[in-house]
């Protein structure tokens, strides 16, 4: 769609939007390339398509609607199975214009990882990956508590990622504190057993837990194995004294989830009251940052805030402002949670009484931390008007770093902020290309700072009102040297080291120091950090398909295109290794037996101990 004319380049996808059935379903719109933007449900995929088509109604959508190339649909047989794929389509594809949930303060939970061998640790994160989580806990130091007891009772491995074949088990195990799967000290039948005994410990259910260790402290005392007996009686006392503890967290009655959200703008702020046995026990806050009203946002919320969890509300209790009909819609979700979580949670949408009043009370938290942070941001981007003298306060902030292994794929990142957020459209990556394999951040930083305002000035495009700089007076002094060489050098440069936290401004010897709660120094290091995090990811990144490349190199008629296209199909050797031959074959233009020979050589890599991560690893670490 061209965004001035309102018309779609292809003319079929209004023919096919026309021609849909007024059924229940998923619609999913493909740009030129064939790349998934946006996955959307329907009540009735006739009407939904046919609007999403029409005359926009925001900003996100008309972006939307100027790069739909090709339309897709799957009809459902009701609107609960509708949510279900388009939750499972959003969790696969990650669809660009899709909302984008963003943690904000949540409780951590204890996760037991989805792993052929788990492992068991403490996150505030909930990945959709086949993993279990436990939680939330009135008192942060249980699971603290139920950790230390796992290693001493039941210890899983403290490893990432596959097992690798090692002569000796680690440190860990010696001390008792991990199992020592490498070494193949226990089996598997034996850690699976383990690995039950953890899940029944965190879910609450230690009934029967108990009675089989009873069951054998009396077996090793009348076989006179006392030291065993006494073992099993320290573990009982320890399980025992942990439950009582925990008494005040009730994993199964009366558990109700309040669920409350406040608009502003583009941006959604949702609260979720967790209560148990009548206290409040947890607060989870979540930002959806690209919000658009044509949206109903809250069960794609539900999916991701769900799915993955162990331990669930009987009841979760949304607000009226859900959106019309929100009646209605309660049965809907109370399916589409039920087959995503195997679980059932009544949901049920209060008007008065004592559940509307703590719904309120969530959507009071959810308006105040959105007011809150908006007052920060004005505030930062006040504080550095007056720090450089500016005439406003600096709407568009622009942060560079540079990112290298001993100089070797040497990268350089730019990120945008407006209005003290980040702006992910404004993001890019750089390869510096005039280093080789030299070392030189001073050199990298010019070639970058000269890419992007060449850039931006040949195509007359709008300049930032601030530029940060990762790094100190050198890498300031870089960056401000390529400005003026291109008479740019009105826009104001600064500098943010990470050892001090000192601010450097060009022309001046002596850095700033800001106070620690200065709003200006936050966002500045917000800024920062998000530069160094975006050029590091990016670096392990392309580290990461090096390695994997020269890996699928060094089988037998793979050569470096092959080799980039697969991992490019396939995400990575472990996603290449879950593919199959044919698939294998069809994506890298060879032969089913050729592939059949690439897989097994890959599988014997992986059995002989050999990394096989063709992505960064982005997992919580270990304990």
């Amino acid at each position: 769609m061209n965004p001035r004319t309102g018309e779609i380049p292809d003319p079929g996808v209004r023919e096919r939007a026309a021609n849909l059935p007024d059924e229940p379903g998923v619609y999913l719109f493909r740009n030129s390339r064939g790349e998934i933007l946006y996955v959307g449900k329907a009540k009735s995929l006739k009407r939904r398509v046919r609007t999403y088509l029409n005359e926009s109604r925001d900003i996100k959508t008309r972006h939307l609607q100027s790069r739909i190339a090709d339309l897709e649909c799957f009809v459902t047989r009701s609107e609960a199975e509708a949510l279900l794929l388009e939750n499972n389509l959003i969790k696969q594809w990650t669809p660009k214009y899709n909302i984008n949930l963003k943690d904000g303060k949540t409780y951590p939970v204890i996760k037991l990882t989805g792993e052929e061998y788990p492992r068991v640790y403490r996150t505030r994160r909930i990945l959709f990956d086949g993993s279990r989580y436990f939680g939330p806990f009135p008192k942060v130091h249980q699971i603290d508590l139920y950790l230390n007891l796992i290693d001493r009772l039941f210890p899983l491995r403290k490893c990432r990622g596959p097992v690798k074949a090692k002569p000796q088990p680690c440190f860990y195990y010696h001390i008792g504190r991990c199992a020592g799967v490498c070494a193949g000290r226990v089996g598997r039948a034996e850690y699976g057993e383990r690995v039950e005994k953890v899940r029944l410990l965190l879910s609450g259910r230690t009934d029967s837990l108990l009675r089989e260790l009873r069951q054998k402290m009396h077996q090793a005392a009348e076989a006179m194995e006392y030291e065993s007996a006494a073992a099993l009686r320290d573990q009982i006392a320890a399980i025992e004294e942990l439950s009582e503890e925990q008494k005040v967290v009730d994993f199964q009655d009366e558990s109700r989830d309040y669920v409350g959200f406040w608009v502003e703008g583009s941006r959604v702020r949702l609260t979720v009251l967790q209560m148990r046995a009548g206290r409040l026990v947890g607060r989870d806050t979540f930002l959806l940052d690209n919000y658009s009203p044509s949206e109903d946002f809250l069960p794609v919320f539900l999916g991701q805030y769900y799915g993955g969890k162990e331990t669930l509300p009987k009841t979760i209790y949304l607000p009226c402002s859900s959106g019309p009909q929100a009646d209605a819609k309660a049965p809907a979700i109370e399916g589409f949670l039920r087959e995503l979580t195997g679980s059932r949670m009544a949901v049920r949408v209060p008007k008065k009484g004592r559940h509307r009043r703590v719904i309120a009370m969530a959507e009071e938290n959810a308006r105040l931390t959105l007011e809150r942070e908006s007052g920060d941001r004005a505030r930062g981007l006040e504080t550095l008007r007056e720090l450089l003298g500016l005439a406003a306060p600096p709407k568009r902030i622009e942060g560079f770093d540079i990112a290298h292994l001993e100089g070797k794929r040497t990268v350089a990142s730019l990120v945008t902020f407006e209005d003290g957020r980040p702006h992910k459209g404004g993001y890019r990556h750089y390869h510096i290309r005039s280093l080789g394999e030299r070392v030189d951040d001073f050199e990298a930083m010019r070639e970058a700072v000269a890419r992007r305002y060449t850039r931006l000035t040949n195509e007359n495009r709008r300049l930032p009102d601030l530029i940060l700089i990762d790094g100190g007076k050198g890498q300031v002094g870089a960056a401000v040297e390529m400005l003026r060489a291109l008479e740019i050098d009105r826009i104001p440069v600064v500098g943010l080291a990470k050892k001090n936290e000192e601010v450097f401004l060009p022309g001046r010897s002596d850095p700033l120091v800001l106070p620690e709660a200065s709003e200006g120094l936050r966002l500045l290091q917000a800024v920062r950090d998000e530069a160094h995090r975006f050029a590091t990811t990016f670096h392990k990144r392309l580290r990461a398909t090096d390695l994997a490349t020269s890996m699928l190199e060094k089988v037998p008629g793979i050569g470096r295109k092959r080799s980039r296209r697969l991992l490019a199909a396939f995400g990575s050797i472990e996603g290449l290794l879950g593919a199959r031959p044919d698939e294998v074959a069809r994506v890298g233009g060879m032969g089913f037996g050729r592939a059949q020979e690439l897989l097994e050589a890959l599988r014997a890599a992986r059995e002989a101990g050999t990394a096989l991560e063709g992505g960064a690893d982005t997992r919580e670490p270990g304990p």
